[in-house]
């Protein structure tokens, strides 16, 4: 969503802090292996499942770090650390290609995560470039451009998640990720003495299991229960997360959540260059917080839905498919936006916003992604935010698995939340304001009416919803809106 970045090729030694060159511990050399495993001080000590149940009877295969969800967090944080030299198990719980909910835009920021990954963005493959942002609402229409910035690309693309997913896990597994796929994970397990994740436990379903060394069929077309061990496990499972609720970290009642639905018609406007947001959603004679989007695709079809907020007292109250209906009969015949022309079901899916699950480590486990609420409470974007939380956590994790006793490793982990908020904490609590007063709709009706018709205030706001901004430098309103995240509290 720029210029293209030439992979890297993975370096044959990590450098510590110090300046020394360590090789990154592989598992499968060091000894640093799960349940059972030797611990640095010279111990061995037997894992156990997240329930309790003893795991070090079972063959295991280990890494330096497994990752738990093959989606843009977790192929993200794979390929980084990947590239480091790192051996890293990516276990998937489908096959690709594989569906995901999703509004299929992407914006400048995720664009600089793709390229980041060398991921190239040719229109010939695919992607399909957008200009910037129409938005439509109070009675007004208007265009805005990405913003022209030294620190992300000036436009942004779309792609279908059916194969999105597929090519950044394919990028993981070029840079020397190991992708099992059809694999459930069911729980972590613990060392017995620390307390600490020594690894996760696994049902592979029958059928085609690997796309890469180390999986195998299910016999008998049977499940096959599996124990992976690792010294670090990273939960990229998504909004749900199971690996992170069987280690007791659940969601936040005090961060906002959205939900999204979608689908697709064929449409004439499927190579529209600007992604198109409609702020007038009405339930009744109540203006609700959210929006609807029609963003082409450049296949035939346009991918369309809505978002909405939990902050309004309508939410958990809507049938969100039949206010999607109710949307689109107001369309222009000619779009093409009717029953007839529906290619798929119309599917839903959780936003988890702003941090809404904590804390993002614990006992050796991360929380990258969805896992760990990461979506813009401005926007809903979550694509950007998965990729580049997986690149903080790699980060992270290059850093303490360079570290040459257990507690050193721990001492690094305990500063990834920390690395997580400087990131996104103020932005976030910023964001979680604006929700709030998006939830009442006399300011949703006052903002939608006045705001959208000042083309200088609309500029602005697509720079605080978009979070794309100079970080250092930059004009007024970067200087203005860097300031205000920074003088906000961390979420």
């Amino acid at each position: 969503m720029t210029e293209k970045y030439p992979p890297a090729d993975p370096p044959d030694q990590a450098t510590s802090e110090q300046g020394r060159a360590v090789r990154p511990a592989r598992a499968s050399r060091a000894g640093a292996t799960a349940g059972p495993r030797a611990d640095q001080g010279g111990g061995v000590t037997h894992a156990r499942s997240g329930g309790g149940r003893a795991a070090s009877e079972r063959p295991v295969q280990t890494a330096d770090v497994i990752v738990v969800g093959a989606g843009p967090a977790g192929s993200s944080v794979a390929y980084h650390l990947a590239t480091a030299g790192f051996d890293v198990l990516l276990l998937e719980k489908a096959s690709f290609p594989r569906e995901k909910v999703c509004g299929d835009g992407l914006t400048p920021r995720a664009v600089k995560a793709l390229t980041g990954m060398g991921i190239t963005l040719a229109e010939s493959d695919g992607w399909l470039r957008n200009k910037g942002l129409r938005i439509i609402g109070g009675g007004g229409r208007i265009e805005l451009a990405w913003p022209e910035l030294s620190s992300f690309p000036g436009f942004g693309t779309v792609r279908t998640r059916t194969d999105f997913d597929q090519i950044l896990a394919g990028r993981a597994q070029q840079a020397g990720a190991k992708l099992l796929e059809n694999m459930t994970v069911t729980g972590a397990t613990l060392d017995d003495r620390t307390g600490q994740v020594t690894g996760v436990t696994a049902v592979q379903a029958a059928g085609p299991a690997s796309a890469g060394p180390g999986g195998r069929a299910a016999a008998n077309g049977e499940a096959e229960h599996r124990v992976f061990g690792a010294r670090l496990v990273v939960a990229a499972d998504g909004n749900s997360s199971r690996l992170s609720v069987s280690m007791g970290l659940h969601k936040r009642s005090d961060r906002p959540m959205g939900v999204a639905v979608r689908t697709y018609y064929t449409s004439p406007r499927h190579d529209d260059d600007y992604l198109e947001a409609w702020l007038d959603l009405w339930d009744g004679s109540q203006l609700l917080p959210g929006y609807g989007w029609i963003f082409g695709m450049g296949d035939g079809t346009s991918n369309v839905g809505l978002g909405l907020l939990n902050t309004s007292d309508a939410f958990g109250h809507i049938d969100y498919r039949a206010l999607l209906r109710r949307w689109l009969a107001a369309m222009p015949a000619e779009w093409g936006l009717v029953e007839e022309n529906r290619t798929q079901p119309v599917r839903g899916s959780a936003l988890p916003m702003a941090f809404n699950r904590t804390p993002h480590y614990t006992r050796g486990l991360i929380l990258v992604g969805d896992a760990g609420g990461m979506v813009n409470p401005f926007n809903g974007e979550g694509i950007a935010y998965a990729m580049e939380s997986g690149e903080i956590a790699a980060r992270s994790i290059i850093q303490a698995l360079g570290r040459p006793t257990a507690a050193g490793t721990e001492r690094v982990m305990q500063g990834y939340p920390a690395a997580l908020k400087d990131a996104y904490g103020g932005y976030y609590t910023l964001g979680r304001t604006f929700v709030k007063l998006i939830g009442k709709p006399s300011f949703m009706r006052f903002a939608t009416t006045h705001g959208i018709k000042r083309p200088a205030v609309m500029r602005m706001s697509m720079k605080l919803l978009g979070n794309l901004t100079e970080p250092r430098g930059g004009d007024a309103v970067d200087r203005v809106l860097n300031a205000l995240s920074k003088m906000t509290p961390a979420a």
